[in-house]
């Protein structure tokens, strides 16, 4: 590898993806292709659920938001990797092709729907999942929707700006299936500390600064919930915060443990890995823990599928 002194900017980048396992690339893209058709069909399902019902709770509209991000968040990553899976040319060892402004934009419109995420997890928590009703207007949840997004994408704009002028050293090959920061800072010549702190800055803005208020409103919850008297109330106000809860840990446990760490514990070969679950395997958990565990999302859905249930007939008696 070249040292920093001889590093250029590339003019792009090749993705390794899983090439180095030829024999392993059918059966991962059967399996990522099941997966990511049953994650846009569940995300699909509940945005449709979502537009059915005329008079929209808060909840809904904050699981069609979240429903919405999660279907963008997959389309960014899994397409490409499963067309790389599939193409015949690519063979032991050798990489994709992606351009260097490919390969920014991938970058931040990932990091600006996972920011997106990170947001709105945290207003859904600031918000009380148990006076939804009385404290968010339909007009309210729109505002906090978009303002999460806003925020995810100026947050994403500046650590990609700040990532992508950075030195390159040496070859292209990015050991990853897409362009993750982490692959990213891998292959480039970081001279110091400070080079790593626009990360570790994203990090607190988009991972700490949420999770903090979201164990206050939980902490605040926790409280409101011990002065129930009702055993029946308390399980039932409980379960209400489960959902949310659920996806909570699973986004922000997978973003802490891939992107808190300084860049001497980087694993290439580990992370490459790791982000199939994160990129396939949670956005396919989020609906359905929703659908599981929400009688008003799980009512919309039935409510869906019973019309298209009856179109069929229909369709069929003509």
């Amino acid at each position: 590898m070249d040292s920093p002194g001889n590093a250029t900017a590339p003019c792009g980048f090749l993705l390794q993806g899983f090439s180095e396992f030829p024999r392993l690339r059918p059966a991962l893209f059967l399996l990522l292709l099941t997966v990511h058709l049953a994650t846009l069909s569940g995300n699909l399902l509940i945005l449709a659920a979502v537009a059915s019902v005329p008079s929209r709770p808060p909840m809904l509209l904050f699981l069609g938001q979240l429903s919405a991000i999660e279907l963008c968040y997959t389309l960014v990553v899994v397409p490409r990797f499963l067309a790389d899976l599939a193409a015949p040319g690519l063979g032991r060892g050798k990489g994709s092709p992606i351009s260097f402004l490919g390969c920014a934009v991938q970058m931040q419109m990932f990091v600006a729907l996972g920011g997106a995420e990170c947001f709105l997890l945290a207003a859904m928590a600031i918000c009380h999942p148990l006076h939804y009703m009385a404290m968010v207007t339909p007009g309210l949840c729109a505002r906090l929707g978009l303002a999460c997004c806003l925020g995810g994408l100026a947050v994403s704009v500046g650590l990609t700006v700040s990532v992508f002028h950075l030195p390159f050293c040496g070859p292209r090959l990015l050991v990853h299936f897409f362009c993750d920061i982490t692959a990213l800072l891998h292959l480039a010549c970081m001279r110091s500390y400070a080079d790593e702190l626009p990360l570790l800055g994203t990090c607190l803005v988009l991972l700490l600064l949420p999770s903090v208020l979201i164990l206050a409103s939980y902490g605040a919850i926790a409280a409101a919930l011990r002065r129930l008297r009702s055993p029946g109330g308390r399980r039932k106000a409980a379960s209400t915060c489960m959902s949310h809860l659920a996806v909570t840990f699973l986004h922000y446990g997978c973003a802490t443990f891939m992107y808190v760490r300084p860049k001497a514990s980087y694993s290439p070969r580990r992370d490459r890995t790791l982000a199939l679950v994160y990129t396939n395997v949670t956005p396919l958990l989020y609906p359905l823990i929703y659908s599981l565990r929400n009688r008003e999302i799980t009512a919309a859905i039935s409510r869906v599928l019973g019309r298209w249930r009856l179109g069929q007939a229909l369709g069929q008696g003509l």
